[in-house]
């Protein structure tokens, strides 16, 4: 027993190699993820002490458990043994086609990534783009939701920055899961938005057993109460109306819903800008008919740099006001024959949506230079008072609500832009860029007739 052994030095690293990888799995490894969990937990308590709606347990589970209880469901075991015989393939093939599916779809939430990270980069780059201005807001009915409700968000689609506007703007409601598309699955930006919540879905896909894997998460997310964030529209709008609403997600969420249970509530979300960053690359989808967005990774990223370049340099402007506003929420629990008629419950939600868009400075003297053609500043002023005498005065989103303001403000980004021309009294839309202006008008068109 006492005995020296030899041994060969590879044979001897080899074995304390072997050690420090057991002693790693079996003892360091579970320390390290029992205090990580700890911390995990006392991080969750202590902000659903603080958020008006609490992060649900589900939002919290595993993601490779989560991924296992999708794959076994009994409906998703159904449509892979169908997928399996319709494409004469083995049924561990199909099987196997549905974990893509899950691990592509299902998020990996962190309450770290999602209130360390993402509100904090949401406020700051809000605020350093915009005049953030929180328009109408019933407080009343958004805080008398059951606070056991599933509330889902639904949106009109403006920009990209939606998604950090009502990010910042919702984050003492609580932590939102949205439903992204494919344009977020390129890495590292993919790993940030799925640990924020944010589920990835394929919205051209016409496969039965990638629809009913999605379909199976969103019901589940549902029953569980996870609050969700979505653009029934299905992509940004390319003229700068609110487009007709797709109804995939919704018939996903209604489908199978149990009211008695948990109550679903739509909270319409209305968001309007004085600039939207891709107006044009938007018209430019626009106008080729194919949605085809020509803003590749490398030319945003430069134009960041330019941006981030002026701001040093104290020369950086921002781009006029960003106004979101919450509408009157919507009960399904209250009005459960819209979870049976999902055309019915898409018209309801959109038309809540477009009654709450804020109308801002831009879009006003926008729609009064394409109404009227050339006009001095006193005659836009006297423009913008007519017009407002059609608007509710909840939508009205003006700076100080001065009207002389705005004009004042909006005259100056559109003449920065060239979208407008100054002869030294009156201002003229340009002639090339009037689809430009058409653009901001549109969004408010529906307000002011």
């Amino acid at each position: 027993m006492t005995r020296t052994v030899s041994l060969p030095l590879w044979l001897f690293v080899l074995i304390l190699l072997f050690a420090a990888v057991t002693f790693a799995s079996h003892f360091l490894f579970p320390s390290v993820r029992w205090y990580l969990r700890r911390r995990a937990e006392r991080v969750v308590a202590q902000l659903n002490a603080r958020l008006e709606r609490p992060i649900q347990p589900f939002k919290l589970a595993r993601r490779t458990d989560m991924i296992q209880r999708l794959l076994y469901d009994p409906e998703v075991t159904q449509a892979i043994v169908e997928h399996a015989r319709e494409n004469n393939v083995r049924e561990d093939v199909a099987f196997e086609q549905a974990r893509r599916y899950a691990r592509e779809i299902v998020p990996s939430f962190s309450a770290t990534a999602y209130f360390g990270i993402a509100i904090r980069l949401a406020r700051m780059l809000s605020t350093a783009l915009y005049r953030v201005r929180l328009g109408y807001s019933d407080e009343a009915a958004l805080n008398g939701i059951d606070r056991d409700a599933t509330v889902v968000y639904v949106m009109n689609h403006r920009s990209n920055m939606d998604y950090v506007l009502v990010t910042y703007l919702a984050a003492r409601r609580s932590a939102l899961s949205y439903a992204v598309g494919e344009w977020a699955r390129v890495w590292p930006l993919s790993v940030l938005i799925r640990a924020m919540g944010a589920y990835f879905i394929r919205r051209k896909s016409r496969g039965a057993l990638y629809r009913r894997v999605l379909a199976r998460y969103v019901q589940m997310a549902t029953r569980g109460g996870v609050a969700q964030a979505m653009f029934p529209e299905g992509g940004l709008s390319l003229d700068g109306a609110i487009a007709p609403p797709k109804l995939g997600l919704l018939k996903y969420l209604t489908d199978g819903v149990d009211l008695a249970a948990r109550d679903v509530v739509f909270v319409p979300v209305a968001l309007n800008y004085d600039r939207v960053l891709e107006d044009r690359v938007l018209l430019e989808a626009g106008a080729s008919g194919t949605r085809r967005f020509r803003a590749r990774i490398s030319v945003v990223a430069l134009h960041a740099l330019r941006l981030l370049w002026r701001k040093i340099a104290g020369r950086f402007r921002r781009f006029g006001h960003a106004a979101v506003s919450f509408g009157m929420p919507l009960s399904l629990r209250a009005r459960p024959e819209l979870a049976e008629d999902t055309d019915a419950l898409a018209a309801e939600v959109m038309a809540r949506i477009a009654a709450a868009v804020p109308v801002l400075p831009v879009p006003l003297v926008a729609q009064a230079l394409l109404s009227h053609g050339a006009r001095s500043r006193a005659e836009l002023e006297r423009d913008l008072a007519e017009m407002l005498t059609h608007v509710p005065p909840a939508n009205v989103a003006l700076p100080n609500d001065n009207r002389g303001l705005a004009v004042e403000e909006a005259l100056l980004g559109l003449c920065k832009r060239r979208l407008v021309a100054f002869d030294g009294t009156r201002y003229t839309p340009v002639e090339a860029e009037k689809e430009t202006l058409d653009f901001y008008a549109r969004s408010i068109r529906h307000l002011i007739g």
